[in-house]
């Protein structure tokens, strides 16, 4: 990035107060006060932004190009960075709702994030090493990569397509609903109702937590995984899973094969489609195929 100006420790309030900045480092500013102007970095193109303090409406609209570090978002800033692309943020505490929407080619690493409805309609984005808070996070977006993300929502990922979750902690509600092409691995995945309606879920080497999971689901796999406190799981489902230990109950899988440990209870009734998948038992070496509740 070829920076060609800098500006420095001064405070701006006014409407656009910085628009369509190019090739400029802001470092230690304050974007804050009286005139509580709106979209203060807008249409900017190459800028570096370090040390900095924002709490004013859509600081960064339509940007080009741009580098956040160790700045603070505070509650004020709602919708904080939307069509915005080619951005690398790092060491940033966002607090304002609706983060990221329609951005893309976004990096974020080592960051704080407490933003409802993050993430919308976003593609090719990349958080590491980072907390997030969200009610509903990228919905409806498409390549995202999570790695050592510890995450706390309610509806997520629902409707993404191509996403790989990697050694995160993941607290949630509803989520992978209609997803496509997801990979988990080695993390938990703690909630209800997990990933109804998905198609190409992979988990791998994964703790899953839960009511209810993993229902009406296509082209489904789990490899190594634990389940706890899972009942009434892979109802009309087209499953194949390897279970380490036990499953709390299983309800009309509707194909393929589910292995594990023990099964609390297996229900195979009021069944309103086809609901043929085999459940294999391991004991002492052996496994054995249970057709009967």
């Amino acid at each position: 990035m070829k920076i060609e100006k800098r500006i420095e420790n001064e405070c701006f309030d006014e409407e656009r107060a910085l628009y369509h900045l190019q090739n400029t480092e802001v470092k230690n500013c304050t974007f804050a006060g009286e005139q509580d102007g709106e979209s203060v970095l807008k249409e900017t193109r190459n800028i570096k932004v370090d040390k900095c303090r924002f709490s004013l409406r859509y600081p960064l609209w339509h940007g080009q190009k741009y580098e956040l570090t160790k700045s603070d978002f505070d509650e004020n800033t709602r919708a904080p960075i939307w069509y915005s692309h080619d951005g690398i943020i790092r060491k940033c505490r966002f607090l304002g709702i609706k983060l990221l929407r329609e951005c893309s080619n976004t990096k974020i690493s080592d960051s704080m994030i407490n933003s409802s409805e993050f993430g919308w309609k976003c593609t090719n984005i990349d958080i590491t090493h980072s907390s997030i808070n969200s009610e509903y996070i990228f919905l409806d977006s498409k390549n995202i990569k999570l790695s050592h993300v510890n995450f706390k929502g309610k509806y997520s990922f629902q409707y993404v397509e191509n996403l790989e979750i990697t050694d995160c902690v993941l607290d949630t509600k509803d989520a992978f609903w209609h997803s496509k092409n997801v990979t988990v691995k080695n993390s938990v995945v703690k909630g209800e109702y997990l990933a109804w309606f998905s198609d190409g879920l992979t988990l791998i080497n994964c703790k899953i937590i839960g009511t209810q999971p993993l229902c009406y689901c296509k082209n489904l796999k789990l490899i190594h995984c634990e389940m706890e406190n899972t009942d009434l799981s892979f109802e009309y489902s087209e499953v194949e899973a390897d279970i380490i230990g036990h499953i709390e109950s299983i309800k009309n899988p509707k194909s393929g094969t589910i292995i594990a440990d023990s099964v609390g209870e297996i229900i195979r009734e009021q069944s309103v489609m086809k609901a043929e998948g085999k459940i294999i038992i391991r004991e002492k070496g052996y496994e054995y195929e249970i057709s009967e509740s």
